[in-house]
């Protein structure tokens, strides 16, 4: 008869499903909310736990899985743009581990197994625990060495921005699938992070994260005087998104690695372009500036 301890089938299983929600928001390329993949990782934990406790067997039927799937899915991802997305690639991840768990039990492994469609050890605690950390360093540094954009590679650049003689450096990102252009001049926008962009702006007029997250009220706060012409709402789509606006900012120039690219708009986003921060701008193709 095999034996199961809660306490090394709750933190397994808490330790599985934190690492999937984590490795499927890396593959969607959204900001890793570990506060929140956390919490979905305790809520598959405890539903482990639960479909072994005595008159909750019902836990087991298909629809109490996909129930319980999509609340921990919800926890972790809720308000994300590419929640679908994200959910998709998890439980893809999920399917994939899987069957390679039932692989290694058919090839007589005896240090992980999959029953009643959770996992479950024989090992002790301790040898749990360190197993979990090896898999969460090999697993970052996997996905750090896939998702890293290099300047060699000509996907990071150096971008100056600058308006009325005062200017911002950073560092933007050569994103192909950035299509946003300026609907009156067809030109392409630049994707920038409010936070980011501050420094192009007077202490009167420079937008605050309410103004961000409230374009529309922001431009009738800040668009008066010589202003005016300066400021505007970008309209965009995105996944999750089916009609949003930005505050945007027309800039007086933009260089690329030196090279001078002209006007440009800025669109601020109110939230991080990056998860890692690694850069604080967006802009499509250089040759489209041209």
């Amino acid at each position: 008869m095999t034996v199961i301890y809660v306490d090394t089938l709750f933190l397994l299983n808490a330790l599985v499903d934190y690492l999937l929600l984590l490795a499927a928001a890396r593959l969607a390329g959204e900001p890793l909310r570990r506060l929140r993949f956390a919490l979905g990782a305790v809520l598959g934990g405890l539903y482990a736990v639960a479909l072994f406790l005595p008159g909750l067997g019902f836990l087991a039927h298909p629809l109490c899985r996909a129930a319980a799937a999509l609340l921990m899915m919800v926890v972790s991802y809720g308000g994300s743009r590419r929640l679908l997305r994200q959910g998709l690639l998890f439980v893809a991840l999920t399917c994939a581990f899987g069957g390679g768990v039932v692989a290694i039990g058919l090839m007589g492994g005896r240090g992980l197994s999959l029953g009643n469609g959770v996992f479950y050890s024989a090992l002790d605690l301790k040898m749990v625990l360190l197993s979990a950390a090896g898999c969460y360093l090999i697993l970052t540094l996997v996905f750090r060495r896939i998702g890293r954009h290099t300047a060699a590679g000509g996907e990071l650049a150096r971008a100056r921005l600058t308006l009325e003689g005062r200017e911002v450096v950073l560092t933007a990102l050569v994103d192909t699938g950035n299509t946003l252009t300026d609907p009156v001049s067809g030109r392409p926008a630049m994707v920038v992070e409010g936070e980011a962009a501050a420094g192009l702006f007077p202490l009167d007029h420079r937008p605050g994260r309410t103004d961000l997250d409230d374009p529309a009220g922001a431009l009738e706060r800040l668009g008066t005087g010589e202003w005016r012409r300066r400021l505007r709402l970008l309209p965009y789509r995105a996944v999750g998104v089916e009609r949003g606006l930005l505050l945007a900012v027309w800039t007086d120039s933009l260089e690329l690695n030196g090279r001078d690219c002209g006007p440009v708009l800025a669109a601020l986003s109110p939230t991080p372009v990056s998860d890692g921060g690694g850069y604080r701008a967006l802009i499509g193709p250089m040759e489209e500036l041209e």
